[in-house]
């Protein structure tokens, strides 16, 4: 998901943990500063959380994980083997929590009279990274929930990135949320929602999937994976891929529509963005070879699978040619280039998908690592 809808999902989490009391008159025993002591945010001890730090924590600690966009200035290979690597893992969220929460709450100690202990701000800053990367668990890039131990990506593959349905819920529950600042249901409800959300778009994946399976049995096609990727504009537009071993056979659906959706340059982006997906029974297919066709595709595997390539063969769960180049070499000799996309990124609509890598071979000389950008090749 994107960095927003994620610091928004941890504002709202944060409202439903904590809510806003009638101020208590002091007893002599609660007077004292509860520091280090986590202390409930209702019980009206002093040093508690008050719901405003509450947002600004959950804001804070939902938005964190994605501060691994730093990795890309290593790289652009090590952007792709990093990003939603550590930040993201379940396994290290303790200890990333820990961290905001001693952080935030040696701000606080400038921002109230009580600066409680950072045992306070806890619970709020582990629930919320938490649910970072449950919102990127739900789409399709996944995220490695096991690292560092493991690199395996992990991806109910139910969302899109972007989801303006999905924020949406999100943004109206925080406002009704502080409509009702001594009420939790806005907060918890809106939650549900999103995950009501969440599991609409599981149930079509398998609609889509279901269709897969059935074009490959119409058609004839021993299907060795069939997937669904989801698309943006609505939960039941998915781009469906029946892979046979060594072509993809590839359609854009919706799984609920029964008629053509027709859109014009002058109509809203959603509608132009959502009209591309055709009915199930009205669905075209198009097949693309892995490694291309004839004589190319025996040097074309030899470039994917060479080892400049391997963290793009790690990255990429549908790797497809979209391009292959000859010139000629600084040496006079013959420069081969390949290059590969994911089929996940790239969709009706889209002027261009990004991470499309490749290499150029060049007899004995050392391969050269390539990406596609505005149709150009560029050294990586």
């Amino acid at each position: 998901m994107d960095t927003l809808t994620h610091a928004l999902s941890g504002a709202l989490l944060a409202r439903a943990i904590c809510v806003r009391t009638p101020v208590l008159a002091p007893v002599a025993p609660l007077t004292a500063p509860a520091v280090g002591r986590f202390s409930a945010p209702w019980d009206g001890r002093a040093g508690a959380l008050a719901p405003w730090q509450a947002v600004v924590v959950g804001t804070v600690a939902a938005a964190f994980p994605d501060i691994d966009f730093v990795v890309g200035w290593a790289g652009e290979m090590a952007y792709l083997r990093h990003h939603r690597g550590i930040t993201h893992s379940l396994l290290l969220a303790p200890l990333w929590a820990a961290l905001l929460a001693w952080l935030m709450s040696r701000w606080f100690a400038l921002t109230r009279a009580q600066p409680g202990g950072w045992k306070s701000l806890y619970v709020i800053a582990l629930a919320s990274i938490a649910i970072h990367i449950a919102g990127d668990w739900i789409t399709q890039f996944g995220t490695m929930l096991l690292a560092p131990l493991s690199d395996a990506r992990f991806g109910l593959g139910a969302m899109f990135i972007i989801d303006l349905v999905f924020s949406g819920v999100l943004i109206a529950a925080l406002l009704a949320a502080a409509v009702f600042p001594r009420r939790r249901w806005p907060a918890v409800a809106g939650l549900a929602l999103a995950c009501g959300w969440v599991a609409l778009a599981w149930d079509a994946r398998g609609d889509a999937i279901a269709e897969g399976h059935r074009h490959a049995q119409r058609a004839g096609i021993t299907a060795v994976e069939v997937e669904a990727m989801p698309r943006p504009a609505s939960p039941f537009n998915w781009t469906v891929a029946v892979f046979d071993g060594e072509r993809y056979h590839v359609a854009h659906l919706n799984t609920r529509r029964t008629e053509p959706l027709v859109a014009s340059a002058d109509d809203h982006f959603i509608r132009r963005f959502s009209a591309p997906y055709q009915p199930v029974a009205l669905a075209h297919w198009q097949v693309l070879p892995r490694f291309g066709q004839g004589s190319d595709a025996d040097w074309v595997r030899e470039a994917w699978q060479h080892e400049a390539l391997a963290t793009y063969r790690w990255f990429a769960a549908a790797p497809v040619l979209v391009k292959t180049l000859e010139r000629k070499g600084g040496d006079g000799g013959v420069e081969r280039c390949a290059v590969f996309g994911d089929l996940r990124f790239g969709f009706p609509g889209r002027d261009e998908a990004p991470f499309r890598y490749g290499v150029c071979l060049n007899g004995d000389r050392a391969a050269t690592l390539v990406k596609l950008a505005l149709g150009q090749l560029l050294p990586v």
